[in-house]
């Protein structure tokens, strides 16, 4: 089978981290999979990549297209590609004003619609859709001894860290929501770092040194650094976003928070009173949220909708 992905080609000078971890799955199961990366920002910059894309699959024999994010998927449909997959991504839950009534109105045309979270259907209220998560390689995301992952990072031994895995000024991660918690920690020698425009192989060292993954966002999708924490049995105390709670829910050493600092405060001393790492990989297993499992589960709506589109 050979799939052509289109998503953005903005950021990182390609496609995200989350693109490139789907794409490396699939091609560990054996699916041949290119990568047509959209540049250009604003709606013109988008729209000047409908020509080239068209072009290419016009040249190139795919049997099916997957667009990620809405506008991608937009772009795709433009560019007459067939048959269409559209992953829409935890943000694309919450757009709003006329780019959300186009995403919906070309949503009726895409072949298949990929929801991260039953969350996100609730919010965008569409008809026909799969629920997928993203998968966490677990093989990269292992739990390590937490100072052998402090040397390497140069971090202090002694310290309670608490990482928080975001770009502190995305509105969306309400960082001050963790920050403002800080003032109230009652645990001594707690410090909170932002992790953020860093590699991410070294993603993996950061969760595995910290004593907690905070998590504060006002809305997700499926949160993939929560399930990373997860796969390294990294404690987590997180806000009720996108499918967090479903996620963690009984978990040693992982609590949901209200969305006010007293709470979130209280929460992050509880976890840390229990000195314990979590439990978390067993769960990844158990949700089938490892990358080889949903890499598979892909592949079969991959292989469904190219025999649908056969019969046309």
């Amino acid at each position: 089978m050979k799939v052509l992905f289109v998503c953005s080609g903005n950021k990182n000078d390609g496609p995200s981290d989350v693109v490139k971890n789907q794409y490396e799955s699939l091609v560990n199961i054996g699916i041949q999979v290119d990568i047509y990366t959209i540049r250009g920002k604003g709606v013109l910059g988008y729209l000047k990549n409908i020509r080239p894309l068209r072009n290419k699959l016009k040249k190139e024999n795919y049997d099916l297209i997957h667009a990620h994010y809405s506008l991608s998927g937009i772009i795709a449909s433009l560019a007459e590609a067939k048959p269409l997959i559209v992953s829409l991504m935890g943000s694309d839950a919450h757009i709003k004003g006329w780019l959300k009534k186009i995403t919906l109105k070309f949503q009726k045309k895409w072949d298949v619609t990929i929801l991260k979270s039953k969350d996100m259907q609730e919010h965008l209220q569409l008809e026909s859709f799969n629920i997928l998560p993203n998968g966490v390689d677990t093989k990269r995301f292992c739990p390590i001894p937490k100072n052998e992952a402090r040397n390497q990072l140069n971090l202090d031994l002694e310290d309670k860290l608490l990482v928080f895995i975001a770009n502190p000024n995305r509105e969306e991660k309400n960082f001050k929501l963790a920050q403002d918690a800080m003032n109230l920690v009652k645990t001594k020698n707690v410090k909170l770092i932002p992790v953020y425009n860093t590699p991410n192989e070294k993603i993996p060292l950061y969760l595995n040194a910290a004593d907690m993954l905070v998590l504060s966002s006002k809305y997700e999708g499926s949160v993939n650094v929560v399930k990373e924490a997860m796969a390294c049995n990294t404690p987590i105390v997180s806000t009720n976003v996108g499918d967090v709670q479903k996620n963690i829910s009984g978990l040693q050493s992982c609590l949901i928070s209200d969305n006010n600092p007293v709470d979130f405060a209280a929460k992050i001393d509880e976890v840390l009173l229990l000195e314990h790492r979590s439990n978390g990989r067993d769960r990844i297993f158990e949700l089938q949220l490892d990358s080889v499992s949903v890499a598979n589960k892909l592949k079969e709506i991959y292989k469904n909708s190219s025999e649908r589109s056969s019969h046309y």
